[in-house]
């Protein structure tokens, strides 16, 4: 679509665009929180004395799952608390030798486990602090994919410790508190007081990193301990509230669930909010801290957090929507993964409970429902994208551009304030980009995708001032929602992402077939 934009009109508007709900609000004072968690985590260093390991919960650098359900979260929050005392700081990476041989994913950069292990410690390097070692968890001697990267790191100059699988771990703790168990992993030697451990994702091994070291600190008469920089879930957010669900759909691949803390509720008498991980694994660190210091300094997984996001809160009800929002998002990606792999149903029929407890069904993400409506009138693909202030854009397929094209191209002109007579790309300038895909270089597909759209709107950017103009509002997509009624291909998903546009699909390929040509 080139000249008109494609718009989704609810049943009460008949002006040809869709109504317009509030600007997106902010639901989360950035300034307080970097304020309140630095005085906590200076508070925990002061209490326990030593070195400290700070188990950094959910991702250091960019955390774009807070950024989603916490609206004014920005990704590097955290590690902009932490350049505040960057010259006491050292940061240790670790990762799961499964999530290596399985080639495991971040499905919000599309770049494997291994690739962002040098991505972090790229990113810390250059933000000035010292990240000089890297554990590898859960490692056996099967793991050949795993042990060839740590030789890989060993030839970069890193100092790799081989941390390995512990039977029984971790409810077995006179074996995991002895030389069988945490004396059997290498130690890293770090050189600061306070050690930031952090990894590509969940499932890592960051809590069985900071015992083991620990263990073999006060094996060579280190005072040090332990904390957690936790985000989610929140401990003074109710156990159903929809930030807290929403990390239940983060990870639900790993089955984590909610819980109310229960050595809270007995020490303390409240109900506070944790996790089935942390519950599990808190017996393990207080014999641990017991066992080495005399006295565990925690009475439940709560105290040994460090997390003030719940007081950084400014706007509930804009998170809350934020997180429901993200919720079926989450949806949208298992059900996606689970048809391109081929794989069960089994983590999205998780989520879908999930969706069920809160009332919440794909209608409640208005793009679904608009692409859905092109799909259904046009009988080809359909896209859609909500913009910030609600305005619904959509995009139908063509034999020129595909709808994530013509979505997009539509989606700048309303930014833009461009009528629908404008062209921003003649199908004269599409045409001989068209041959070059399917003459020289053996694409069986004409339309445009969406980096060949920008690119071609770039260049006519140069002459004429309604594609400057569009090319101007390209900003003004991120956090955008946008809806495909199939599958979207890798360069599509990638033009999204890099534009920070949040995108599900309907778990269908547009055509039948065995391979996909990603």
């Amino acid at each position: 679509m080139t000249g008109t934009h494609e718009t989704a009109l609810p049943a009460s508007t008949t002006d040809g665009r869709a109504a317009s709900a509030p600007l997106r609000r902010i639901g989360f004072d950035r300034a307080k929180y970097i304020d309140l968690q630095s005085q906590h985590i200076q508070e925990r260093r002061r209490e326990i004395g030593g070195k400290l390991y700070l188990e950094m919960g959910g991702k250091l650098f960019d955390d774009l799952h807070a950024s989603r359900v916490l609206p004014g979260f920005t990704p590097d929050n955290k590690i902009a608390m932490l350049e505040r005392i960057k010259d006491e700081t050292e940061i240790l990476v670790c990762f799961n030798a499964k999530d290596l041989e399985r080639n495991k994913v971040r499905a919000d950069l599309g770049i494997t486990y291994e690739d962002d292990v040098l991505r972090l410690v790229d990113v810390f390097r250059e933000r000035g602090f010292l990240v000089e070692h890297v554990v590898v968890t859960q490692l056996e001697d099967a793991n050949h994919r795993a042990l060839a990267f740590l030789e890989k790191l060993e030839r970069l100059g890193l100092k790799v410790a081989r941390h390995r699988v512990i039977p029984g771990y971790p409810h077995a703790t006179a074996r995991i508190v002895s030389e069988e168990g945490f004396g059997r992993n290498e130690w890293s030697q770090t050189t600061r007081d306070l050690v930031v451990v952090t990894a590509p994702g969940p499932g890592s091994g960051k809590l069985a990193t900071c015992l083991s070291q620990v263990y073999h600190d006060h094996q060579r008469d280190i005072p040090s301990s332990y904390a957690k920089f936790e985000t989610f879930p929140i401990w003074d957010l109710p156990l159903e509230h929809p930030v807290n669900v929403a990390y239940e759909a983060a990870t639900a691949d790993l089955d984590d669930i909610n819980l109310i803390d229960p050595f809270h509720l007995a020490a303390h008498g409240e109900q506070v909010t944790s996790y089935n991980r942390d519950v599990e694994v808190f017996p393990l660190l207080a014999a641990l801290l017991e066992k080495l210091t005399g006295a565990s300094p925690y009475r439940s997984p709560t105290e040994m957090g460090v997390n003030m996001a719940g007081a950084a809160i400014v706007d509930d009800e804009a998170c809350r929507q934020a997180a429901r929002q993200e919720i079926i998002r989450r949806w949208y990606k298992a059900a996606v993964e689970e048809a391109a792999n081929g794989e069960s149903d089994e983590v999205s029929e998780r989520i879908a409970l999930i969706m069920s407890r809160l009332g919440l069904t794909s209608e409640d993400r208005p793009v679904v429902g608009a692409s859905l409506l092109v799909a259904e009138r046009t009988g080809e693909p359909g896209a859609a994208v909500q913009l910030a202030d609600g305005t619904l854009v959509t995009g139908k397929t063509s034999a020129l551009l595909g709808c994530s094209a013509a979505m997009l191209l539509n989606a700048l002109k309303v930014l833009a304030g461009l009528s629908d007579e404008v062209h921003l790309l003649t199908p004269e300038s599409i045409e001989p980009i068209q041959t070059l895909k399917t003459v020289h270089l053996g694409s069986t597909n004409p339309r445009l995708h969406t980096d060949e759209v920008l690119i071609a709107l770039s260049v006519s950017a140069a002459t004429d001032p309604n594609a400057k103009a569009a090319v101007e509002q390209l900003a003004n997509l991120e956090g955008c929602d946008v809806h495909t009624t199939t599958i979207l291909g890798s360069v599509d998903e990638g033009i999204f992402r890099s534009l920070g546009m949040l995108v599900t699909s309907e778990p269908v390929f547009q055509k039948k077939g065995l391979y996909r040509k990603r």
